[in-house]
């Protein structure tokens, strides 16, 4: 075999890693059941040989929950799971109103939930509020609901700040941490995921961790998955402890794996 054969096996088994931990997002404005069924219908590939590649969830706002657990029944695709958003974008402080919006989202049938830290009051030096607003989530969703805690990295900017909320969130229950919104200028950064995940690697417990916005290629994807098997171990590159959360990947990993993107519509996410 050639090296350039070797090189592209290896980028392909990458690419197919990465599409299984990929949350396929549609966080737009103008998202309709029309849309939402265009992204149902994007979670399952097929390669050369048959089978089946699948992402692991789809993230799309709270409306569409229902819709999209019944299309995706409906595509005998009931594997992948819905994940949707609470606080979202802004990350206010508003204990009752985070509350509520992810016991809303919880009623409406959805296996995760992605709440948004309030990193503005936490800039502002409300350490409290980012803690409460967490655990008074988890305790919304759970254990059957896993939550993954946004801390909007691109504003924090700082890494001592990043470890401290990442440190409040995990202390309040967070399940996986978060970079983005994908809705402000910086989203993920291979500098903030490894601040993130070294923070993750103090816990005594298992917590997941999720780079979202401007992941686009295969070889983002890479720096990533380079930095948890680094980090955290290798075994937590796997859904329950790893996701892409995008919506412009999935093209560059088909186009590696040599399958058709004719169905697929990215996004800037």
């Amino acid at each position: 075999m050639t090296q350039d054969a070797v090189t592209m096996n290896m980028r392909q088994a990458a690419a197919r890693k990465a599409l299984s931990l990929l949350d396929l997002t549609s966080l737009n404005d103008n998202d309709t059941e029309e849309s939402i069924a265009k992204l149902c219908a994007q979670t399952v590939h097929k390669d050369a040989q048959g089978h089946e590649l699948s992402v692991a969830a789809i993230c799309i706002y709270p409306r569409f929950i229902p819709f999209a657990r019944a299309e995706l029944r409906r595509l005998g695709r009931s594997q992948v799971r819905i994940a949707t958003v609470s606080n979202f974008p802004h990350g206010r402080a508003d204990l009752s109103a985070a509350v509520a919006e992810t016991a809303a989202c919880v009623a409406y049938g959805t296996d995760e939930v992605d709440v948004v830290f309030p990193y503005q009051a936490f800039l502002e030096g409300n350490t409290q509020i980012g803690h409460d607003i967490v655990a008074a989530c988890k305790a919304e969703c759970g254990t059957r609901v896993k939550l993954k805690v946004i801390l909007e990295t691109g504003e924090l900017k700082d890494s001592i700040k990043i470890m401290q909320a990442s440190e409040i969130a995990m202390a309040a229950g967070a399940d996986f941490i978060k970079t983005s919104t994908g809705k402000v200028p910086v989203n993920a950064t291979p500098e903030a995921a490894q601040v993130m995940l070294q923070a993750i690697a103090s816990q005594p417990r298992g917590v997941g961790f999720k780079p979202a916005g401007g992941v686009k290629v295969l070889d983002d994807a890479l720096v990533y998955m380079n930095l948890v098997e680094e980090i955290v171990g290798s075994e937590r590159l796997i859904p329950e402890y790893f996701r892409f959360g995008t919506s412009s990947l999935l093209s560059a990993l088909l186009d590696e794996l040599n399958l058709s993107t004719d169905q697929v519509t990215s996004g800037a996410y």
